[in-house]
């Protein structure tokens, strides 16, 4: 089982192989740079060759990468559309240059003005990037919460996104547990999960999911509240995290994103995601 975290790049990007290794990942997710802003410093040679090194010589297997907070694929305003954009291709490059595999993107905001608008913006910004970039990248499209005009709530959206996309074969899946909980996908029982992972074949196809976001959920089902707790202290809690790690979502990588606080650690988290999935220490 590939289970890791989102990890800080705090120092150089290279340390947050050192912090997955120091927990006990085996996978690993990241920003390349600052996700709070629009602008990326350039890579230097020799982070670069340290990443690369580290990865290689570890048993961190995939690496994914993951789109800045502020882009919106979606988005009807050309200003930030455009930006949007140039950061996917910025991203997929940056991915190319250290070797990672996956870049995971939220689909965005149509902003209130239709969630068709939103969904051929998403296919034209794809579209877009792949022309110019990304030829050793999969991106892979992430559920959303279903919070209010955000593209992603329902597996259709991503069904329409990947059947009108030039390049079908470059876009694959990321699922979020508590996204998907939070969008009305129930994961607690066995039979709730398997009704989601035929939902999810009838629609994108199971063989796309590459990545499982593994969160517990701060809202209810169908709340459309975007807030991940610690494994098994939400509303998907500890038996639903044990069904999850006992079916076919198990199969893929599992990264963690729950909170930084101090009512849990990493590790402790990575412990619990172990025990409910019979993992002996």
């Amino acid at each position: 089982m590939r289970i890791g975290f989102h990890m800080s790049i705090y120092g150089s990007l290279d340390k947050a192989v050192d912090r997955a290794l120091e927990i006990g990942c085996n996978t690993l997710q990241l920003f390349t740079r600052n996700p709070r802003g629009w602008a990326a410093r350039p890579l230097r040679r020799n982070e670069i060759e340290m990443f690369i090194m580290k990865v290689n010589k570890s048993d961190i297997r995939p690496v994914f990468a993951h789109m800045p907070y502020l882009s919106n694929l979606a988005s009807p305003r050309s200003e930030i559309y455009a930006k949007s954009v140039e950061t996917l291709i910025t991203e997929m490059k940056r991915c190319e240059i250290l070797g990672i595999p996956y870049l995971v993107t939220h689909l965005g905001s149509h902003l209130g003005l239709g969630p068709k608008i939103g969904l051929e913006n998403v296919v034209k910004a794809i579209d877009m990037a792949f022309s110019v970039a990304g030829e050793r990248v999969i991106l892979l499209l992430e559920n959303t919460a279903g919070t209010r005009n955000s593209i992603g709530g329902s597996f259709r959206d991503i069904e329409y996104i990947l059947e009108r996309t030039a390049y079908p074969e470059k876009v694959e899946i990321c699922f979020d547990t508590c996204h998907a909980f939070a969008a009305g996908y129930d994961l607690r029982t066995e039979e709730a999960i398997e009704r989601t992972i035929n939902v999810i074949e009838e629609s994108v196809g199971f063989n796309r999911l590459r990545l499982v976001h593994l969160n517990d959920s701060k809202g209810d089902l169908g709340s459309h509240i975007d807030r991940h707790e610690h494994i098994g202290l939400g509303k998907i809690g500890e038996e639903g995290f044990r069904n999850i790690l006992r079916s076919k979502f198990a199969r893929v990588p599992l990264i963690l994103e729950t909170p930084m606080n101090g009512r849990r650690s990493d590790l402790e988290n990575l412990i619990k995601v172990k025990e409910l999935a019979g993992i002996k220490p």
